[in-house]
């Protein structure tokens, strides 16, 4: 499987690097990400959802158009899903030289466990990647009401970059970057971990009764971690670790696949 890589030292300022996020175009993680952008090419552009997309998966709009804003020379808010963002940018809004990076954050909150599989954050990695661009999504642990530690992500995040595009990664995988609930001091270092699985008894449907008596509902997760799996991002997290997970495109279950080709011959 082929494998990207980029050498080191001056050539990182030839990167074009395209900025996403899921949490909009104002959100302060996005304004930390194109600062670690900018540290590592001159060369950034944004283009973000104009209002917050968290949870929208990989999300296409199709049934209404889309339309581009356009805030400065190379700062963009789209009225759609992060998705439809990095679709825009590859296809109408960059020309010329086609980003050799994408990178999407900084989220507010975790992308942990099955959090891949309804963020917009990641999913705007996912898009970067089928559409050929090595991409990289970054997000914030935090504890609600606490503050967010955005100086964490941003002290470590241009390094940790950096050393990914040194390594390289295969071509149909993204990767996903979490940093703990830490200051940046405190942070005790980086572990490659797998996806891990949060206990689903988790999530919750809060009821509620409007003003005519009429009741709705509100859903979301209780957010600790439990026991995680050792070797899991959420074990890394718990840890005090930075998570770095390489995320696959291709969902398929080679075992379970073999097995079922046995069974239904």
């Amino acid at each position: 499987m082929a494998r990207r890589k980029v050498a080191r030292g001056s050539e990182y300022s030839g990167h074009r690097i395209l900025v996403c996020n899921d949490d909009g175009i104002d959100s302060p993680g996005l304004k930390v990400l194109e600062r670690v952008a900018r540290s590592l090419s001159p060369d950034v552009w944004v283009v973000a959802p104009q209002t917050e997309q968290s949870a929208v998966s990989h999300s296409l709009t199709l049934s209404v158009p889309l339309r581009i804003r356009r805030l400065s020379r190379r700062r963009f808010a789209v009225e759609g899903t992060p998705t439809d963002c990095v679709v825009m940018a590859l296809t109408r809004v960059i020309t010329g030289k086609r980003p050799t990076l994408l990178l999407a954050g900084v989220n507010r909150g975790a992308n942990l466990g099955e959090d891949v599989t309804y963020s917009g954050t990641i999913a705007a990695a996912i898009e970067g990647t089928l559409l050929g661009v090595p991409s990289i999504a970054l997000s914030q642990v935090f504890r609600f009401p606490e503050p967010v530690k955005w100086a964490t992500a941003e002290h470590h995040a241009a390094d940790l970059v950096r050393k990914l595009l040194c390594a390289g990664w295969p071509e149909s995988v993204l990767i996903n970057i979490n940093f703990p609930n830490l200051v940046a001091t405190k942070v005790n270092g980086v572990e490659v971990a797998s996806q891990g699985r949060r206990n689903m008894s988790e999530l919750r449907t809060d009821e509620r009764v409007d003003v005519r008596g009429v009741p709705y509902y509100w859903i979301g997760f209780r957010r600790h971690f439990g026991a995680p799996r050792p070797g899991s991002d959420l074990a890394a997290i718990a840890a005090g670790n930075i998570s770095v997970t390489p995320l696959q495109i291709d969902l398929t279950h080679g075992a379970a696949r073999r097995a079922l080709r046995a069974a239904l011959k």
